[in-house]
């Protein structure tokens, strides 16, 4: 990494390990990609809006009555979550 090195305060790459140090940076790109899809995905419902519609029929819940982030998790009905866990 020249010519300043990289930033290894825990040292985790003093062994050489050339292959687990590539496996360290390949997952450090996967969750850092992953992390801002969970931002974006919550700062769009509040800027560009929510689905119209309902999220369930029978319990007569729109998209506009769940709330974004963790407040959510208890406002989805169960069928809804095994939906999501199922897909």
């Amino acid at each position: 990494q020249a010519p300043v090195g990289y930033w290894d305060p825990l040292g985790y790459a003093k062994d050489g390990d050339a292959v687990a140090f590539a496996r360290r940076r390949s997952t450090e790109l996967k969750h850092g990609r992953i992390a801002m899809l969970a931002a974006m995905g919550y700062i769009t419902p509040e800027v560009a809006g929510k689905f119209p519609g309902y999220l369930s029929y029978s319990e007569n819940l729109k998209f506009q009555d769940v709330p974004n982030g963790l407040a959510a998790i208890s406002k989805v009905p169960a069928l809804g979550w095994f939906q999501i866990l199922a897909y």
